[in-house]
Order: structure tokens, then C-alpha cells, then sequence
């Protein structure tokens, strides 16, 4: 339990944090890689290039700040973080090396402003907001079907477009696949000839739960470090290492309210996963599937997904940005519906628009579903990010 004089001071450094968050978020990774690179074989090197982890835990913190004395508030967003940390196998055991050197990295940025007392604060709030994470991240371990990572072979490789490529993964030790929920994803670790860490990256499973695969489908990024190393040089009978499923971005089963499926781009994968689900549940469920990508060459799925709507008896549509632009309000509207559950996944300029769209036309927050591919930051923030 935290002091009131701990919380007031925590309170009094929200403008400072809303202020110089990314600075002193920036300024720890770089301490935290400089004093352990190890754990340069956790974390995506991409997201740091790029600034969106600097930035997403700037939010956090910002965020911690501001509802210090209501925590329970950073429920969600902690579940939603948890279970990448879960699924990248972040331990306990690095809570204390983060806190010390976000404290030191503080100190470093904010100077005379970081008082004993400050820092003090900080640190106590530090170690109540490590323990809410260990402890959801702990449930989480227990729940999954192993801990960190796994390997896996890949039995085989399917192209389904110009860009993407789905990969079919069984457990090296003939063990089932896990189980798993329609919308997760897997983290994959590999290390390409040359590089001195591994690389993690977190890939929707495109397929319903199956005992005997599970099935990943991956997009050929330009200047994709991963990605092309799995297009390229990883072969049919290869061994990478995979995490257990995780993700809160998931299909409500069982409800029967209506499905409306919306995806652009890549983003289309979690919801092959939830269109297996409800296809292989002989749902009489209303569902609707909606997809966007800039041309048919690219995209991925066309004829499953037409096959899975058509088993049945859901609607589908699909938008080619090339031939006539991207996804409307008047395309849109056709999927209206009251009592439907709103699903979006797809680059964050994507998701924004969409999502404005649906709030336009009726649909309540609470019924509009999404996820970032990569740390969870704003959409504003993500325009701003090279690369995304």
C-alpha cells in the first residue's frame, strides 16, 4: 500500500511525464541494453528502431501516474501487456533490473527536478506495479501449456499471396498442438545467419484450434529482418522455437451475437482464426467477413474465406484500395447492426479510420474490437512512427 505522500508526489509528476516520458523511456533502454544486452533476446529490435516500445511504456507510465490511487483502472491494459511479456518470457526476476535502471535513467533525464523524494516515490510505485504484473504474468504462466518456448517443425509452407506466406508448425516432441483461442498469436524466436541475438516476433494464428498444427502467416516486410528470413531461408522440416498461444484480442464464443469481421492487410490473419472457429462450430451465428488490401495480388485467404462464409451462410466483401479506394462509410453501413460485435485488425492508420467510421455510424466503443500489431500505443502516436 502506498503513502499518501507517496501518491501526491506521484500525482505531481504527471506534466513532467507527459512532458519527457519518451526521453527518459529512451534513455532506460539504452542504459538497460548497455548494462545487459541478454536481454536484447527478448525484446524486438524492430519496435525499438522505430520508437514505439520507448513510446508504449511512456504511456504506461504515464498512465500509472495518473490513476496511482486507482490501479485497478490499468487492469486491461496490464492483461493485454502481460500476456506479451507471457508469451516473450519476460521473468520475474527482470523487474528489479528494469526498476533500476528506469529510476536511474529518470535521474539522468529530469536532473535537479528528480529529488530523493521523487525518486523515492517512484520506486516505491515501482515495486506495487512490478508485483500487479509478476503476479498476472505468473497466472498466466501456469495456465499455459509450457513455459517460454518450445520447438517446432515446420511441416510445411503454403504462398497465399504475393506478400504472405503461412507456415504449419508440429510440437518436436509429437506432443498435440496447444490450445488456443480464435484471434491469438505465437511468438517466434529465430536466429538468421550473422545476428548476434535471437529474434522474437508475435504472429496471429490464422487457422482454428488444431490438434495436430498450428499455422502462422507471415508478410514479407520490406527490410523485415524475420519476416524474410522465414520466407526465404527457413525450409520445410526446419526447427524454430514458439511460445504458447496468448492474447486477449479473441472471438467471444459464446455469445451469438453477430460477427462482423473487419481486416486490411496482413491484419486478416487472426480473423481466418476466428472464421475457422465459428465455420467449425456449425454456428447458425450471423457473420459477416470484410477485408482490404490494395490489390487481388496481395491478398491472402480468397478462396478459403469464401468457402468458410459460404458453409455458413455469411456475407463477405472485399475492397481493392487500387481499383476503388479504401473502406468507406458507405461500405460499411451495409454491416450495421445492433446487436454485433465490431472485430478490427490491420495497420493503425487502417484501424483509426475504421474505427471512426463505426463510431459514426452508431456502433458503441464497447462493441468495437482491435489490437496493435506490436506494442499497444495511440493512434496518433502511430503516425508518427517510420515504418508503421
Amino acid at each position: 500500500m502506498l503513502s499518501q505522500q507517496t501518491i501526491q508526489t506521484i500525482k505531481a509528476t504527471v506534466p513532467v511525464l507527459e512532458q519527457h516520458g519518451v526521453e527518459i523511456t529512451t534513455q532506460f533502454y539504452k542504459r538497460l541494453f548497455e548494462h545487459h544486452p541478454e536481454l536484447l533476446n527478448i525484446f524486438n529490435h524492430a519496435n525499438q528502431k522505430k520508437g514505439r516500445q520507448q513510446t508504449a511504456l511512456a504511456n504506461t507510465l504515464y498512465a500509472a501516474a495518473q490513476h496511482i490511487e486507482q490501479l485497478e483502472v490499468l487492469v486491461p491494459a496490464v492483461t493485454q501487456i502481460a500476456h506479451k511479456h507471457r508469451s516473450l518470457g519476460v521473468k520475474k526476476e527482470h523487474y528489479p533490473i528494469v526498476g533500476e535502471h528506469l529510476l536511474a535513467a529518470m535521474k539522468e533525464v529530469l536532473g535537479e527536478a528528480a529529488t530523493d523524494e521523487v525518486i523515492q516515490a517512484w520506486g516505491d510505485a515501482y515495486g506495487v506495479i512490478a508485483n500487479i504484473f509478476i503476479d498476472v504474468e505468473e497466472s498466466m504462466y501456469d495456465e499455459a501449456d509450457w513455459r517460454e518456448f518450445k520447438p517446432f517443425i515446420v511441416s510445411n509452407k503454403v504462398k497465399e499471396s504475393a506478400v504472405i506466406t503461412s507456415f504449419y508448425l508440429v510440437a518436436k516432441d509429437g506432443q498435440p498442438a496447444p490450445s488456443s483461442k480464435p484471434g491469438q498469436y505465437v511468438t517466434v524466436k529465430v536466429k538468421p545467419e550473422g545476428e548476434q541475438y535471437t529474434s522474437n516476433r508475435q504472429y496471429s494464428l490464422s487457422s482454428n484450434q488444431n490438434e495436430e498444427y498450428l499455422r502462422i502467416s507471415v508478410k514479407k516486410e520490406l527490410n523485415g529482418k524475420v519476416s524474410n528470413y522465414l520466407h526465404d531461408d527457413v525450409k520445410v522440416g526446419d526447427e524454430i522455437e514458439v511460445s504458447a498461444p496468448a492474447g486477449d484480442f479473441t472471438l467471444k464464443q459464446d455469445s451469438d451475437s453477430p460477427a462482423i469481421l473487419i481486416s486490411g492487410g496482413v491484419g486478416i490473419t487472426p480473423m481466418m482464426g476466428m472464421l475457422h472457429s465459428i465455420a467449425s462450430a456449425n454456428s447458425s451465428r450471423k457473420t459477416a467477413f470484410i477485408h482490404a488490401c490494395k490489390n487481388e495480388q496481395v491478398q491472402a485467404f480468397k478462396q478459403e474465406a469464401s468457402d468458410l462464409i459460404t458453409a455458413i451462410n455469411g456475407e463477405i466483401y472485399t475492397k481493392y484500395e487500387d481499383q476503388s479506394g479504401r473502406l468507406s462509410a458507405e461500405d460499411l453501413a451495409n454491416f450495421v447492426n445492433e446487436d454485433g460485435e465490431y472485430y478490427v485488425c490491420g495497420p493503425a492508420l487502417f484501424m483509426k479510420s475504421v474505427i471512426a467510421i463505426l463510431s459514426e455510424l452508431g456502433v458503441p466503443n464497447e462493441k468495437i474490437h482491435f489490437e496493435f500489431f506490436g506494442p499497444a500505443i495511440s493512434f496518433e502516436q502511430a503516425e508518427n512512427k517510420v515504418g508503421i
